[in-house]
């Protein structure tokens, strides 16, 4: 069966089978006694005067990155939007018609840095799966230009931690244009 699934669906069947082991990993047993939190972490000493705490680095969430991501496609800053990708990650969109379309990562970084319209992209009720340091963020999201609703869908954000903090592995997305219905209402 597995010769016969095209790389797409293969793609996705693997994908399917990640999040349920990740998903497995984080249930626990109805009768399994409550657990008490974490002991609290000690206070951070104060920073010394030539270590200003601004220069800490500051840990951030896979669903921050993709805000992050977000926010440089509003702004149309493709320099920000560079520096949350894995160098050779991969973008796939899925159209109702069933083609898949990918769009390499530097054809969307010029997209990004050479449009003029207001782009404005928003997912919620985002699933969230970690495990170390690989991560998905898969959650129904919109997308409007110049304030017009264009399309929405899924999307699914694959993340891996590096030294530098999570990075865009692979970005896959449906573009749908019926039954978009988002809680959010009309973007601000």
């Amino acid at each position: 069966m597995w010769r016969t699934l095209t790389a797409m669906s293969r793609f996705w069947v693997a994908t399917l089978a990640v999040a349920s082991l990740l998903c497995a990993g984080q249930q626990k047993p109805a009768d399994a006694p409550p657990q008490a939190p974490p002991p609290a972490a000690a206070p951070a000493p104060p920073a010394a005067a030539d270590h200003p705490a601004a220069a800490r680095p500051v840990e951030v969430s896979p669903e921050a990155v993709v805000q992050q991501l977000f926010d440089a496609m509003a702004a149309r800053d493709a320099l920000a939007a560079k520096e949350l990708f894995l160098p050779d990650a991969g973008l796939f969109s899925l159209s109702t018609s069933g083609k898949v379309v990918k769009m390499p990562l530097l054809d969307f970084l010029n997209a990004i840095g050479s449009g003029k319209a207001v782009w404005k992209e928003r997912i919620w009720n985002a699933s969230v799966l970690v495990h170390g340091q690989i991560a998905v963020v898969w959650g129904p999201y919109d997308f409007h230009n110049n304030g017009a609703f264009s399309h929405c869908g899924y999307d699914s954000f694959s993340l891996l931690k590096t030294t530098a903090g999570w990075k865009i592995s692979y970005i896959s997305d449906t573009k749908e244009t019926e039954g978009c219905q988002n809680p959010l209402g009309p973007p601000q």
